[in-house]
C-alpha cells in the first residue's frame, strides 16, 4: 500500500482486514498521508468492493482468500493488483482468468521481478539468443518452515477467526497461526491455507523462468520430483525441501530446488541445499533465491542483489537495439496505474499468472504422488492421469463460501 501512497495520482480511500489492530495501522498510515480522518474501515470486502468511487483494489490477504476476494473485486467492477500466489488449486486461477477477460478488467500480479530492469535484461538476452540457443534453467528459492506450534489459543482480541478461516476446513485456532510476525506465523505453510513456499516465494523465479523462455516454455512437459514434507511435528505441513524437473516439448528442461531453513522463518532443517555449491561455483555466487538460463553460447543469472553473465560483455547490451523486447516498468505499482488509465495489458497479466501458478501446482502434484506426470500447458490438464487432475481442481469450501 505504500508504494500506491507515493503515487500522486492515486488516492486510497479504504481499507479492510479482519484484524482490528492492523486495521487501525493501516487507516493511521493513510490518514497521516493525507493530513486527515477519511480513510473508511471495514471489516468485510463484499461492503469494500461495493463502494462506487473505487476503480481498484491491492488484494494482500491470506493465500486461501486470494480467488474469492479477487472475484468479487472483478465482478463489482474493480481493476485488481493481486499479491501471488494466486490460488490454492489451478481450477482457481482459471476462474478468475476467465473473469478478468469477461469483465475486461486490468490485472497485475505482485510477481514485482519483472518490474527490475535486471529481470527484464536476463530474459530479454535469452529472448533474443544472446546466450545462444537456450537449453536449461536453474532456477531456486526459500523452502518452507518446519514444525510451528500446535498450542491451541483463543484467537487474537478483534480479530473475527471464523470469517478469517472462510472456505478452509473448520480448525481451532493455534498459537502463532495468524500472527503478523513473519518469524512466526505458520499459516504460510499450513497446506489448508496455502501451498507454502514451492508457490508463495518459487512463483517468483519460475516467473521469470518463463519471462526468459518464452514459447520454447509452452506444449507438454514432463515433470516429476521429490521433497520433504515434515522434519518435525507442527502445524506445518508443506514442502520444506524440494528438487522438481521439468522437460518441455521444445528440448528445453529446467530443474526448480527449494533450499533448506524455511526462507523467511530462518528454522535450521538440517536438509542440504540440493546443487548449492555447484551453482555457487558455476554462477560466482548465489542468494537464497535466483534463475539461472543456461544456452549453447552462455548464461545468464540473476536474482534481486543483480546479474552474472557469461560471456561477461553481455552486460554491455543494449536493450534498444534489441528484436524482441519486453514490457518496460521500473515500478510495480505504477505500470498497475498507468494500466488502469490506459486499459493496457500490466508487464504482469493474468494468463502469464495462471501459466507461473500452474507450475508451482504441478511441481507440487509431482512430488505428492510420487511418478513422473505430463501436463498439456495449452489445455491445463495431465494427459491419461485421472488422480493428477483431480488435484488440479477446486478443494471443497466451508459454506457460504463458493468458487
Amino acid at each position: 500500500m505504500g508504494n500506491f501512497l507515493n503515487q500522486a495520482d492515486c488516492q486510497v480511500v479504504a481499507v479492510c482486514d479482519l484484524k482490528d489492530d492492523q486495521l487501525e495501522l493501516a487507516k493511521r498510515v493513510v490518514d497521516d498521508r493525507y493530513g486527515n480522518q477519511d480513510c473508511y474501515t471495514c471489516h468485510d470486502f463484499r461492503e469494500l468492493v461495493a463502494r462506487k468511487d473505487i476503480d481498484a483494489c491491492l488484494i494482500a490477504t491470506p493465500d486461501h482468500w486470494h480467488v474469492l476476494t479477487a472475484l468479487a473485486a472483478v465482478n463489482s467492477g474493480k481493476d485488481i493488483y493481486l499479491e501471488k500466489p494466486l490460488g490454492l488449486s489451478l481450477e482457481e486461477g482459471q476462474a478468475l482468468r476467465a473473469a478478468v477477460h469477461r469483465r475486461r478488467r486490468v490485472f497485475q500480479f505482485g510477481t514485482q521481478q519483472r518490474s527490475s530492469r535486471t529481470f527484464r535484461l536476463a530474459a530479454e538476452l535469452v529472448r533474443n539468443g544472446r546466450i545462444g540457443k537456450l537449453q536449461h534453467i536453474n532456477i531456486w528459492s526459500p523452502g518452507s518452515s518446519p514444525g510451528g506450534s500446535l498450542a491451541q489459543v483463543p484467537p487474537p482480541p478483534g480479530m473475527d477467526y471464523d470469517f478469517w478461516l472462510g472456505p478452509a476446513p473448520f480448525s481451532p485456532h493455534t498459537e502463532n497461526r495468524c500472527t503478523h510476525d513473519n518469524q512466526l506465523k505458520t499459516w504460510w505453510f499450513n497446506s489448508d491455507f496455502a501451498l507454502g513456499f514451492i508457490a508463495g516465494w518459487g512463483i517468483h523465479p519460475l516467473d521469470i523462468a518463463l519471462w526468459g523462455g518464452g514459447k520454447l516454455l509452452g506444449s507438454t512437459v514432463e515433470v516429476e520430483g521429490r521433497g520433504n514434507f515434515r522434519t518435525a511435528e507442527g502445524a506445518c505441513d508443506t514442502a520444506t525441501i524440494w528438487e522438481v524437473d521439468y522437460k518441455f516439448a521444445s528440448g528445453v528442461t529446467m530443474k526448480f530446488v527449494g533450499l533448506p531453513n524455511g526462507g523467511n522463518a530462518d528454522k535450521p532443517t538440517g536438509e542440504p541445499f540440493l546443487h548449492g555449491e555447484e551453482w555457487k561455483q558455476r554462477y560466482r555466487r548465489i542468494e537464497t533465491h535466483g534463475t539461472a538460463f543456461e544456452g549453447s553460447d552462455g548464461w545468464a543469472h540473476v536474482d534481486r542483489t543483480g546479474i552474472n553473465l557469461q560471456p561477461e560483455d553481455l552486460i554491455d547490451s543494449n536493450a534498444d537495439s534489441f528484436d524482441t523486447k519486453l514490457v518496460r516498468s521500473s515500478n510495480h505499482a505504477r505500470n498497475f496505474l498507468d494500466c488502469v488509465k490506459s486499459r493496457a495489458d500490466t508487464v504482469s497479466p493474468i494468463d502469464n499468472a495462471v501459466t507461473a501458478d500452474a507450475l508451482c501446482h504441478i511441481a507440487d502434484i509431482a512430488i505428492r504422488l510420487g511418478r513422473k506426470l505430463t501436463f498439456d500447458l495449452g489445455r491445463e490438464k495431465f494427459i491419461n492421469d485421472d488422480a493428477a487432475n483431480q488435484r488440479l481442481k477446486s478443494r471443497p469450501m466451508r459454506k457460504p463460501w463458493h468458487l
